[in-house]
């Protein structure tokens, strides 16, 4: 990735020669001029509407800006509800009892007049609807590749020990895929608790920041993140189901001018309701958001107790070098290394990357902000935990913990290299 810098274009505020990334509208590293402009050229279209994304932008950059001033001096721990979680709870409680009401009435349709009656056939349409707009608890992915405690006891036995350092409960799934990601979900109406590590990301990290990286994603379990709590499910999902249940399918030819005309209004209507229920179901998932990005910077504060303030920004910077750090692991997937040389090879890659990947933190503020985004921009999180005490680590893991650890998922990697290999 190359760094363009411009010594003839330099910043009106401080006079410095400016920068840029990727073909990004130039900014000042300095003082971060022109840092919050919008690009478009760099951005995906949330809306469609250039005059909308832009607003909606401005809105994002705000928001986003206070929460971070509002949490940067403020004692990081374990939280329940934000403003926006209640917000988002009082609203699924109010769909919950909506769709629990239609499906009612649906049922007392079915009995309520003799039969035959048109009544019934309602009864049954409102069922259905209702049935359609159930809330939906999740499941556990069926390409996790689940890990029993018999065949991975020091990962189990990690993961626990990450866990009652950080007050957290422990996962009742644990699993492996080939992503390079990692996360932490609850699923189903008893809310299981499932701990996914993607093999690219997970052998690429050394020992402290395995912890670290553990740390965030069970943090999850405690830090009020409204996306893992079964009471504000119906406000992510129910008004969504409604807007595809009402967008209108294609039309039929044929009928007469009658027929078309019917088929035209029916349509226009359709239409309406879904775009409302959309625009319904945008506005609750944005403001469920904003209590999502404020849990990820209590995710990172756990990450930080359990693995060090070092190994939880480390993590932070091989995800956003994420492309380069999965290009290295590839090459050397290639040549038959395994995790091992994927971390001395990795480390080498960051090394390199130091001067790049302090540009890509702050490009990451104009790049990640979003109403949408379920995570705060990666340079906001690395600025606060560096701007907060420092951590030692609490849980200490040796090389030769981590080379048993590999060892239990050598059947895994085997199966990811393979994949790596193949999809590259």
């Amino acid at each position: 990735m190359n760094v363009s810098r411009d010594d003839e274009d330099r910043c009106p505020r401080c006079d410095r020669p400016t920068v840029s990334l990727r073909e990004a509208l130039p900014w000042c590293a300095a003082c971060e001029w022109n840092l919050d402009a919008f690009d478009p050229a760099v951005r995906q279209p949330e809306f469609g509407w250039s005059w909308v994304d832009r607003r909606t932008y401005r809105l994002a950059r705000g928001l986003t800006g206070k929460q971070y001033a509002t949490l940067v001096d403020r004692e990081l721990d374990a939280a329940g509800f934000g403003p926006a979680g209640w917000v988002t709870a009082v609203a699924s409680l109010l769909l919950t009892v909506g769709v629990l009401a239609l499906g009612g009435t649906g049922v007392w349709l079915l009995f309520a007049y003799p039969f035959p009656n048109l009544a019934i056939l309602l009864g049954v349409i409102m069922i259905g609807l209702a049935v359609a707009l159930r809330p939906r608890f999740g499941r556990v992915d069926p390409d996790l590749e689940v890990l029993d405690r018999d065949r991975a006891p020091e990962l189990h036995a990690l993961v626990a020990e990450v866990a009652e350092a950080i007050g957290a409960p422990v996962p009742h799934v644990i699993g492996v895929d080939d992503t390079f990601n990692a996360y932490a979900t609850s699923v189903g109406l008893r809310r299981r608790r499932v701990l996914a590590l993607g093999l690219p990301l997970w052998g690429s990290l050394d020992g402290p920041s395995r912890v670290a990286l553990l740390g965030h994603e069970l943090g999850h379990f405690v830090n009020g993140d409204v996306r893992r709590i079964l009471v504000v499910q119906p406000a992510l999902t129910m008004l969504g189901n409604a807007a595809d249940l009402m967008r209108p399918s294609a039309g039929t030819s044929g009928g007469g001018l009658v027929a078309m005309i019917g088929e035209a209004v029916g349509r226009s209507v359709s239409w309406t309701v879904s775009r409302v229920l959309f625009g319904a179901h945008l506005v609750l998932v944005a403001t469920a958001l904003r209590d999502s990005q404020r849990a990820e910077y209590l995710a990172d504060e756990m990450a930080a107790r359990s693995g060090g303030t070092d190994a939880a920004t480390r993590v932070l910077d091989v995800t956003l070098h994420g492309e380069s750090v999965l290009r290295t692991v590839r090459r050397v997937a290639r040549d038959g290394g395994g995790p091992q040389r994927w971390r001395a090879e990795v480390d080498v890659s960051l090394a390199s990357a130091a001067d790049r990947l302090a540009l890509l933190r702050q490009l990451s503020l104009r790049e990640e902000t979003s109403l949408f985004a379920s995570h705060p921009p990666a340079g906001l999180r690395h600025r606060m935990l560096t701007a907060r005490a420092r951590h030692a680590p609490r849980v200490v893991v040796t090389e030769a913990r981590v080379e048993r650890i590999d060892g239990e998922l050598k059947r895994h990697y085997d199966r990811t290299v393979r994949d790596i290999v193949l999809g590259g």
